[in-house]
């Protein structure tokens, strides 16, 4: 073995951040969280925004962590949720707190733009191979035009979140691969903008900073930075910055054999890798997205409300005085009686913050079901539907594309959850291989290890994380029982 040399990942996910550094020793890749904090977003007025500069500033904290623990880092990627940004006027300074996702802005936004520009869904999705999801960066921008024309014009620069976060640390603007195209803003399968409907929407192209792939050496840390970071040397680099794109670099499969994933946390992307976009009028019909994934990859996926649905239902839970670890709502579910009810996760009442368990008993109430009464019983028809959601979307995407997976692969922070895996197993009639845990961290570290020249490519990242960490797997049982309850599945979200 050699000398470990080690590389900072800052993951940020939808409700909370880490540091993670990454030691390899030539042979195998070891992970150790660093810092950890919450990210929660505010509303002010009528708007719901990221705290963005209380993420930089924890970003900071991060790095003066390993600088002061010794860990001489080599490098740094940052990766983050989807299609957010920030906008820049023309002197490169911030004009405000980035919009969330979830805010209701967006609300509604398609039937605008059918009224407004005479642009269906159908046309988008052609052009870019992105699913329709209200809060794209594409439909945000247009709702940006809508409620007040001069931003956009007043605007000299758009950086997704990730780019901004390295825009702050190194003064380098640029446009990372596979978080631009979360936004259906590129091309389809391509690194270019998507010029001509951009142009139909008012969306100016000027807007945006050239385009680079995952790898891209983008500088180091600016001089101020380093005031509060303490003396480093380390690379900032562009990584595959979506935060799915880097964990799906970590699903541990060898050779080129079909398979599928699942990136299980706040939400749940289950999907497959393809050596180009699929678009077709099946694939817009289903929803499908075709994102750009690391070493040309695309990453042909759908959006599933994942354990969004669980955490909400805890702060819920909390705010009414009942204190519950998720451990502890994972056993309260086990014993709980299986299949008394079920829901869509998708359905858009589970979108936004609040009520979850509400939310759960008026659609239980209203589809004639057993009313969940206790948190053991709301947690179980979450899960039950989640996993037979797994099965209905796995179905279609074999179908829509031709593969024949032998398992599925669950990565990041939901494959902790053994009841869900377990019952995800059972729904599709197929083995469930789990982790690693920290996916995330791993595939951003993968990227800075090949744009340091440690690897070569994306097989052999996906090698050393396979030999690294040690996966769990579940075989299917009572798959009979769980084939009748598909069937209440499909008739109950009339699909």
């Amino acid at each position: 073995m050699g000398r470990t040399k080690n590389f900072l990942a800052i993951d940020l996910g939808a409700s909370s951040g880490r540091g993670i550094v990454g030691g390899f020793d030539g042979r195998k890749l070891t992970l150790r969280e660093t810092s950890r904090f919450t990210n929660e977003p505010v509303m002010l007025g009528d708007r719901l925004h990221w705290d963005i500069l209380r993420l930089f500033h924890e970003i900071k904290k991060t790095i003066r962590h390993s600088v002061l623990d010794g860990d001489e880092v080599a490098s740094i990627g940052i990766d983050t949720w989807g299609v957010d940004y920030g906008l820049l006027n023309k002197q490169g300074r911030l004009m405000s707190n980035p919009v969330h996702y979830r805010d209701r802005r967006t609300a509604g936004i398609g039937g605008y733009i059918k009224q407004a520009y005479g642009l269906g869904t159908d046309e988008i999705y052609a052009a870019t191979g992105i699913q329709s999801m209200d809060f794209n960066t594409l439909y945000q921008l247009v709702a940006e035009n809508r409620d007040d024309p001069d931003t956009l014009r007043r605007a000299g620069r758009l950086l997704f979140i990730p780019d901004l976060l390295n825009y702050f640390l190194t003064g380098v603007m640029a446009t990372e691969y596979t978080i631009a195209s979360t936004g259906a803003i590129l091309r389809a399968g391509e690194g270019r903008l998507a010029d001509e409907l951009l142009g139909r929407l008012d969306i100016p192209t000027e807007l945006f900073s050239p385009v680079v792939k995952p790898g891209n050496l983008l500088g180091r840390l600016l001089p101020d930075v380093l005031i509060d970071t303490g003396k480093t040397d380390a690379q900032v680099i562009n990584v595959a910055s979506h935060d799915t794109a880097s964990a799906v670099i970590s699903v541990p499969v060898r050779g080129k054999g079909d398979f599928i994933y699942i990136s299980s946390g706040t939400w749940s992307l289950l999907g497959t890798e393809l050596p180009g976009p699929l678009v077709n009028p099946d694939t817009c019909r289903y929803n499908y997205t075709n994102e750009g994934g690391a070493g040309g990859r695309i990453r042909f996926l759908k959006n599933i409300m994942g354990l969004w649905i669980v955490q909400e239902s805890r702060r819920q839970w909390q705010r009414e005085g009942k204190e519950y670890s998720f451990s502890e709502l994972e056993e309260l579910a086990k014993a709980a009686k299986p299949f008394t009810c079920l829901i869509n996760p998708d359905d858009p009442d589970y979108t936004a913050p609040g009520d979850m368990p509400r939310r759960i008993k008026e659609y239980c109430s209203k589809t004639g079901q057993h009313v969940p009464g206790t948190p053991g019983e709301v947690v179980r028809c979450i899960y039950e539907s989640l996993a037979l959601k797994y099965r209905m979307t796995a179905w279609q995407l074999c179908r829509l594309t031709g593969i024949k997976p032998a398992g599925i692969n669950i990565v990041g922070g939901g494959s902790q959850a053994a009841l869900l895996n377990q019952m995800t197993a059972n729904a599709c009639g197929m083995p469930v291989t789990t982790g690693p845990f920290e996916a995330t961290a791993a595939g951003n570290i993968a990227v800075q290890l090949i744009a340091s020249s440690e690897l070569r490519n994306l097989a052999e990242a996906r090698e050393l994380i396979a030999d690294s960490f040690a996966p769990e797997l579940y075989i299917p049982e009572d798959t009979g029982v769980w084939d009748d309850a598909y069937v209440r599945f499909r008739n109950l979200i009339g699909e």
